[in-house]
């Protein structure tokens, strides 16, 4: 009887996935800190969710998914995604209507109100281009509107929408798409789409300091940072495991043609990639990646900028890119150094620090450094504690932080061996971080430090922030920790459970899945009612606001020429 009690408590763990050793537990995808491979035979068909972290098999759940609740839960996800799509779209919208009186402003003013900071700089200026023609493809991010302008003309609306609304209903639609792009981000990471409506509440209230859209529309960084969030997307889905050949296929030509978008409408894309380089080699040092993954990603890199190098006329700034040197310089030195994951921790270590060191030094040699900007200014830390956005974010920056620095001395310790030997084995391992948790915490880390460098690089930071924080409201990690802090460790259960019949240990680890579904679904709903509590009235005054563009002098001086 005592046998049979033991091999049914064994049974149990395998299925919460409270066993110590992944590898005879068969962990699932699901679970972030195993993240291993789990059997095609538990699985059933082979192949991983793209959205969602359980499937047939779950980590901590019980309850098994019906592939009914499965559709009905995505169907309720992607629902959200685009009502708060549309929700941000039309919040801009109208705040740029109100803000300027848009609808009854000549056309003359309609163009002026875009940006005339630089119209001085331009008439006192005639040294700079003198005596040149410009090909403003070559030396201009600006396809963008030569795509609406064609899409303008071959579309039947002229006779009803001005191409001016046109433009801006395009800008606005993109922000949708912003929206969009990191709500799925965040559901891919935390397994629910709760993270993701977190998310999206959290961008909109938080619209100061995630976007500039409202009154300066034709910014490029309005055109680049949707297609950024989506590379982002496809790169956390491109780095989930078992993902199947054809899913991975997928991955790289939408990281391909994101990437693109994003290099084709920005001028600063070449530092962008930079720190996002940066962070693939970072991932790869600290063996997270394999090397098919590494160099997939580079060569995405690669191949994009090299294809708006021939769209903007073999501009000779792309070839003589940063980032360009520091890939080429990565991979050279990768090439030479076959043998640098191999030996004792602190050889690898040296070997480490020694490849980091020539990578630098030949970057440095190929190309130049750039320089900063101006410093984030303090007081968007305070806006975003009052949105109850920064607190999340650092809690789970602290948590993700520690788990990475245990994950990565563990991976220095681990013997030679082929990539992909050694990657799984670290997959199997309970206390392992899954690859594409691993990439936006670096992501967020890296592009948080760019922003408190360059203060007009924030956009980029706070847009991802807040699907990071979203992660660790509605994530498992830090509710896990939280609750074995309350005696709810799976060691202490399983010891506490050796000797209770059958009958109690259902309802004890019934009880314990229950308790943390439960806090794991309350809590973000408690911060979306407290947000909607706080906000909606302040939000609805915004809308309500009613302003009026006055600009004489530029207005005469325009029409004058």
């Amino acid at each position: 009887m005592e046998l049979r009690k033991r091999v049914k408590l064994r049974k149990l763990q395998h299925t919460l996935g409270l066993s110590q050793d992944a590898a005879a537990a068969g962990r699932c995808s699901s679970n972030i800190w195993g993240a291993g491979r789990s059997n095609a035979s538990q699985r059933g068909t082979g192949e991983g969710y793209l959205l969602g972290g359980s499937g047939a098999c779950s980590g901590l759940e019980i309850l098994p998914w019906w592939p009914w609740r499965q559709c009905v839960s995505m169907a309720a996800g992607l629902l959200l995604a685009g009502l708060l799509a549309l929700a941000q779209a039309w919040c801009v919208n109208a705040i740029h209507e109100n803000l300027l009186w848009f609808s009854q402003l000549t056309e003359v003013e309609r163009e002026i109100s875009f940006r005339t900071e630089c119209l001085s700089d331009l008439i006192h200026d005639n040294l700079t281009e003198s005596k040149r023609t410009i090909n403003l493809l070559q030396r201009m991010n600006i396809y963008q509107e030569v795509f609406l302008s064609v899409l303008y003309r071959l579309l039947p609306i002229q006779s009803y929408l001005e191409p001016v609304y046109f433009y801006i209903y395009t800008v606005f639609s993109l922000q949708a798409v912003y929206v969009i792009a990191l709500y799925l981000t965040a559901w891919l990471l935390s397994g629910s789409w709760l993270a993701g409506t977190l998310t999206g509440v959290w961008y909109i209230l938080n619209r100061v300091d995630t976007t500039r859209v409202e009154f300066t529309i034709s910014l490029r960084e309005n055109w680049s940072m949707p297609f950024l969030a989506l590379q982002v997307t496809a790169i956390t889905c491109y780095l989930r495991p078992q993902l199947t050949d054809l899913q991975q296929k997928v991955m790289v030509w939408l990281m391909y043609v994101t990437t693109f978008c994003f290099c084709l409408t920005w001028q600063f894309n070449q530092f962008i990639l930079l720190v996002q380089a940066l962070i693939i080699y970072s991932l790869d040092c600290l063996d997270f990646l394999t090397t098919t993954q590494v160099t997939t990603l580079y060569l995405v890199q690669v191949s994009s900028l090299l294809s708006v190098w021939l769209l903007q006329f073999c501009n000779s700034m792309i070839l003589g890119s940063l980032v360009l040197s520091f890939i080429v310089a990565a991979l050279f030195i990768r090439h030479c150094q076959p043998g640098l994951k191999t030996g004792s921790p602190l050889v690898r270590l040296g070997r480490l620090l020694l490849h980091s060191a020539m990578v630098l030094l030949l970057t440095v040699t190929i190309n130049y450094l750039a320089k900063a900007f101006g410093l984030l200014p303090f007081d968007t830390l305070e806006r975003l504690a009052g949105t109850l956005l920064l607190y999340p974010y650092i809690l789970t920056l602290l948590l993700l932080s520690g788990t990475l620095a245990v994950a990565a001395l563990h991976n220095l310790r681990v013997k030679g061996g082929a990539a992909e030997e050694r990657k799984g084995a670290v997959e199997g391992r309970a206390g392992a971080l899954r690859p594409d948790v691993a990439y936006n915490l670096l992501h967020t880390l890296f592009y948080g430090l760019l922003a408190f460098s360059t203060m007009r690089m924030k956009y980029i930071w706070t847009g991802h922030m807040c699907a990071v924080a979203a992660y660790g409201v509605c994530g498992k990690e830090l509710w896990t920790l939280l609750l074995s802090t309350l005696r709810c460790n799976s060691k202490v259960l399983v010891r506490d459970l050796t000797y209770c019949s059958l009958s109690a240990l259902n309802t004890r680890f019934l009880s314990l899945i229950l308790q943390l579904r439960l806090v794991r679904y309350a809590v973000p709903l408690l911060v979306i009612a407290c947000l909607y509590y706080k906000f909606w009235p302040k939000l609805m005054e915004e809308l309500s606001e009613l302003r009026e563009f006055y600009d004489p002098d530029t207005v005469e001086l325009m029409t004058w020429i």
